[in-house]
């Protein structure tokens, strides 16, 4: 046989990098174990039984962060569930109107916007009487 009918169809040649061992994978945080453990020692438990919205201090200063923005969505969204609606309205209208809107992107803003409308309308059409 000559070189050219070895190279036929079935001649294939294996790479050689699979069987390398596989790499070590990055850590998901540059955060060392002492650093983690000092967090860890202070870290305490937030529980929120209701009424989100007492214990949020506004104005929000410009630079919020994330999660004082999503803190302060969850006390809007408690009161609406708990259809607690005038309380939303003032809440609301409150953050709209203060200093704390600075600190809100226009996500959060229209998310608010909306709650206020819908708990203006769920309190209208508990003001208003059904008629029989």
């Amino acid at each position: 046989m000559s070189d050219l009918e070895d190279d036929g169809i079935l001649n294939i040649e294996v790479s050689d990098a699979e069987d390398t061992p596989a790499e070590k994978k990055a850590k998901r945080t540059g955060q060392s174990e002492a650093e983690f453990q000092a967090v860890r020692a202070t870290y305490v438990t937030k529980v929120q039984n209701g009424n989100i919205y007492q214990q949020i201090k506004l104005p929000l200063q410009p630079g919020a962060s994330k999660m004082d923005i999503q803190e302060l969505l969850h006390a809007v969204e408690e009161l609406y569930f708990f259809r607690r609606y005038e309380e939303a309205i003032d809440f609301t209208a409150q953050i709209l109107q203060g200093d704390s809107k600075a600190a809100l992107d226009s996500d959060s803003v229209q998310l608010l916007e909306k709650y206020e409308a819908k708990c203006k309308v769920k309190q209208d059409a508990l003001n208003t009487p059904t008629q029989v």
